[in-house]
């Protein structure tokens, strides 16, 4: 472990601060909680936190010796000063006297202490870093720590490698109870530069940030070298000769880890997943004790609200019997629920508070032969759920090296899975209407398709940009958010559409609803017009709007969650226009086209419907179009835009809203929506 600690670096943030009215105290906390904070081999997705006791001035002016530290939802990575609320510190540490203090009031006591009431609820571990005398305190949750005390034998692997240097901490879940045991064992131990909380994570402590941070890397150094010395190879299972791909097998693992699904109402409560395999992975699933070491527990308490305590194991999938292996990854789900409604009723038994059962499905799925998949409800969720689980595995890998991995007791898993101010780190809000649905759009990187992608993914889609240009295509994505995909895709090629859609696969786990949105106008008088060009329109126009719909539909049968096909049609389709039968006539193709989907997968639950739009202004509708077109009809350009009853130029933001309505519109199929402003001749019967 390296110290990234610059004396520099240090100053600037400092000199940075300094005019907003920033203390020096505060800026450095500020500068070595990121350092920390960047290393995930540290700090995970909310574990850890640090703090100093300083001096500021209150509204009158007058000097008030504060603690600041770690606010709730801010990442230690890119913290700044304001996630660092402070909290007055003589109120803070009158609460030791207490012989017990509940969660819901040491909450509000620490808020009703906080300088700025509109600061974010202070760590849970407020009081712990309040009841320690030091000026500054770094906690973090280091995999070579927990490797050493997630073992039988910790105490005293944690006295071999650190001495008197450090004090112990016997497992106590967060909050008023482990503050107080704490300060017990330092009041034993004041000469102590750490503590080691057995199964949870480290403290160091110091007089500058500078010691304290180089203290924290000088102890996680010293666990990495422990960690070298008599290592022991793990054994290896026997896997089949051939292995299913990771496209082909994703579709079925995320129709199996649905939460809820309605038939009558076309619709599931759907997660999506995220694929981690890398040699550390793979040695790890394809470990012959997988099923014992994988299903031990958490490596540190915190990481149970978002993979729950143990993952889900299914077989080895082996080329050319994903039927039968789709049997068997049912029948995996369905046992990890009944363990996990046992784990329930038992614990909440013994527990003296009463809990609601949450969902009980995985949140972790490990695949020997191929690696492991995080699930979530986004795709940021899914992604916290395997970095956790990679970190599992780091961790699991190192104790077993050296040892045997332990966890904390079930009973002890289940008390924080449940603890409020755990779930609270969730957070509770009311899903979007598309939210936990992979939407892909052809033709993404611009006009309809652009609009139609931005849409979806404003109503909580993950969306998938599919365009022959990937850097149009990776520039609509850069505008919609770190989560959006850029795919090239050539929708005439039916082997780049597969690779495309199995690339979002791979990314998301399958696909809900699908825009066929790419396109282009070939014009001409249909007596004089020349094969190729027809040809050329009905590959693109038609074929390809059928190979998309191919694809979406063999991976929604897979998932086995209904889905949504939409196509951009056109008024064309209905109302021929004077010279325009090169495009026209592919799309009264598609248009049908639709229809067959409707009338042939409805038993799936697979909708298929239309967009018929006209004079949208897109990469298809270029000015130069408008102005040929215009020239036909003998209008002007602004006449011809307007042309409709309305009077009113329609957007490409009209037609995607029509596309959105369509994909939650989960009983309708076979229809057909004009977004044209009103044209009775292209309108349908």
């Amino acid at each position: 472990m390296q110290s990234n600690w610059s004396d520099k670096d240090a100053q600037d943030f400092i000199a940075k601060y300094a005019p907003k009215g920033v203390n020096a105290d505060l800026a450095l906390r500020t500068y070595t909680t990121r350092l920390l904070g960047s290393d995930p081999k540290m700090v995970l997705h909310g574990g850890g936190n640090t703090s100093v006791k300083t001096t500021v001035k209150d509204q009158l002016g007058e000097d008030v010796e504060v603690i600041c530290i770690k606010g709730s939802g801010w990442d230690m990575g890119v913290i700044e000063p304001a996630g660092l609320p402070a909290v007055r510190l003589a109120p803070l540490r009158k609460l030791r006297q207490l012989d017990r203090l509940s969660d819901e009031d040491m909450v509000n006591y620490q808020r009703i202490n906080l300088l700025d009431s509109t600061s974010p609820n202070p760590s849970v571990e407020t009081l712990l870093h309040a009841f320690l005398p030091h000026k500054f305190i770094d906690h973090v949750h280091s995999t070579a720590v927990l490797a050493l005390t997630d073992q039988p034998d910790n105490k005293a692997l944690v006295q071999d490698v650190y001495g008197d240097r450090v004090a112990y901490v016997p497992y106590t879940i967060p909050g008023f109870a482990l503050a107080k045991a704490v300060a017990e064992v330092f009041d034993k131990n004041p000469n102590v530069e750490g503590l080691i909380l057995l199964q949870h994570g480290i403290f160091t402590m110091g007089d500058t940030a500078d010691q304290a941070y180089g203290r924290m890397i000088e102890f996680v150094t010293l666990a990495e070298e422990r960690l070298k010395l008599q290592r022991k190879s793990r054994a290896a299972a026997t896997l089949p000769s051939s292995l299913a791909s990771l496209a082909d097998i994703a579709p079925i693992l995320r129709g199996a880890v649905v939460i809820e699904k309605d038939a009558n109402a076309g619709a599931a409560k759907r997660q999506i997943l995220d694929f981690r395999s890398n040699p550390q992975i793979l040695d790890y699933v394809n470990g012959a004790e997988l099923a014992r070491y994988s299903q031990v527990g958490v490596v540190t308490p915190d990481h149970t609200i978002r993979t729950k305590n143990w993952p889900m194991i299914v077989p080895a999938p082996e080329a050319g019997k994903l039927e039968e292996w789709a049997g068997e990854v049912h029948a995996a789900v369905d046992a990890f629920v009944a363990r996990y409604h046992r784990y329930f009723e038992t614990n909440n038994a013994k527990s003296p508070v009463k809990k609601t059962e949450l969902d009980p499905l995985p949140r972790v799925i490990l695949v020997p032969g191929l690696g492991m998949f995080g699930i979530g409800a986004s795709a940021k969720d899914a992604a916290i759920a395997a970095d956790i689980a990679e970190n599992a595995v780091a961790v699991i890998t190192d104790a077993e090296a050296m040892g045997e991995y332990r966890s904390i007791s079930e009973f002890d898993m289940f008390e924080v899975e449940y603890w409020s101010l755990e779930q609270a780190k969730l957070g509770k809000s009311n899903e979007k209407p598309l939210s936990r649905q992979v939407a892909v759009i052809t033709g993404g990187a611009s006009g309809i398709g652009a609009a139609t992608a931005r849409a979806m993914a404003k109503q909580g889609a993950e969306v998938a940009i599919l365009d022959r240009d990937l850097g149009a295509a990776r520039a609509a994505a850069k505008k919609i958010g770190a989560a959006a995909l850029a795919v090239e895709c050539d929708v005439t090629d039916p082997m780049s559409v597969r690779k495309a859609f199995d690339a979002v696969v791979s990314a998301f786990g399958g696909v809900d609803i699908v825009v066929s949105n790419a396109g282009a106008a070939w014009q001409g008088t249909i007596g004089h017009v020349d094969d190729e060009t027809l040809r050329k329109s009905f590959e693109l126009n038609f074929w390809a709007h059928h190979s998309v719909a191919q694809q979406a539909t063999r991976i929604m049968q897979a998932q086995g969650t209904f889905g949504c096909l939409l196509f951009n049609t056109s008024k064309q389709a209905v109302n021929p226009g004077k010279d325009f039968g090169p495009y026209g006539l592919p799309k009264a193709a598609t248009l049908f086209l639709v229809k067959q989907y409707a009338l042939d997968h409805g038993k799936d639950g697979i909708r298929a419907n239309a967009v018929n739009a006209d004079r949208i202004r897109s990469g298809l509708l270029t000015d130069d179009m408008v102005a040929a077109r215009s020239k036909a009809r003998g209008v002007s350009e602004t006449d011809y835009m307007a042309g409709n009853l309305l009077k009113r130029e329609v957007t490409a933001e009209d037609v995607a809203d029509a596309f959105v309505y369509l994909a939650t519109a989960s009983k309708t199929t076979a229809a057909v929506i004009t977004v044209d402003g009103g044209n009775i001749e292209a309108s349908l019967r």
